[in-house]
């Protein structure tokens, strides 16, 4: 059997769908999302295996203006992961005007001379009228090759978007074994797991200024996972309401992790979490690369 891969990369402005599209096309949940921007920090590669053709969804940080090393550091993985791609899926909202973002994503679009789609997601909270004006704006700014619009939330319009993708994928061998659907090691997932939660849980910047690393990452022989980890914030103040009054939030937080690690580990997980203080590790270039973003440009 001949076989056939595509290397899609999935750019947009913050908080448009990105995770959400890209955890439905794999069919589980591979990256982490939240109603809260920037919450995508690292490229993140969701493989889907359909017959002869292997997509590889590359989930990019949101495009924004950085203010710190680490949002520089995103910004650089966007720009890096439309050139030298199959296609490129702009994920726009169903809104008649083009932003300064989708304006500077069009220009690297057209500079990378790569095949591109516009998709414009959340449809389900639009009627289909106020889409004509939508696809009209953003046809005056850039020819894409198509134009879709999806619901990232419900899946309609994905199996089509995914049927143009397979129009793009080039013969060759698959890219990634059959039976996986993400590139990440299982110890990046946890604590992307336990981040995810600290979005879900805590209010205004705070959970932007957290990273989390896995020290401990052990599989027992009664197949328990154990996981240790440590949460870094870069004040004391908000080292104290991370943790809540008698270790309350931060049991929360726990709580919710442990049970997502489980989901996607099929097994008990045994986890242990702690709180440590690095203050402005955003502009820390060696902090950056210590808590996984590594890039030549960070």
């Amino acid at each position: 059997m001949k076989t056939k891969s595509a290397m899609i990369t999935i750019c947009g402005r913050p908080n448009v769908g990105k995770s959400t599209l890209t955890n439905y096309l794999v069919g589980e949940k591979i990256a982490i999302v939240s109603n809260k921007p920037q919450t995508t920090r690292n490229r993140i590669c969701g493989i889907v295996t359909r017959g002869d053709t292997q997509f590889v969804f590359v989930d990019t940080p949101g495009y924004h203006k950085a203010r710190t090393k680490l949002g520089d550091y995103m910004v650089n993985t966007v720009r890096e992961s439309i050139a030298d791609v199959d296609l490129t899926l702009l994920v726009v909202e169903p809104i008649a005007s083009v932003g300064s973002q989708e304006e500077a994503l069009i220009e690297k679009i057209r500079s990378s001379h790569s095949p591109a789609v516009l998709v414009i997601n959340k449809i389900d909270t639009v009627e289909k009228e106020a889409l004509l004006a939508v696809i009209a704006k953003y046809s005056e700014r850039y020819h894409f090759d198509e134009i879709v619009p999806i619901s990232a939330k419900t899946g309609d319009g994905v199996e089509e978007l995914l049927k143009i993708c397979g129009r793009y994928a080039q013969e060759g061998p698959f890219l990634f074994p059959e039976d996986i659907t993400t590139d990440q090691p299982e110890r990046q997932v946890m604590a992307e797991i336990i981040r995810e939660k600290l979005l879900l849980c805590l209010d205004k910047e705070i959970p932007h200024g957290t990273a989390v690393e896995i020290t401990r990452f052990a599989e027992r022989d009664d197949e328990v996972v154990e996981v240790e980890a440590t949460i870094y914030c870069e004040k004391n103040s908000h080292k104290g309401i991370i943790i809540g009054k008698g270790g309350s939030m931060l049991k929360k937080v726990s709580t919710l992790a442990r049970q997502d690690m489980e989901r996607f580990m099929g097994t008990k997980v045994y986890l242990q979490t702690w709180v440590k203080v690095k203050e402005n590790w955003r502009d820390n270039p060696a902090a950056i690369q210590n808590f996984g973003y590594k890039g030549d440009k960070a």
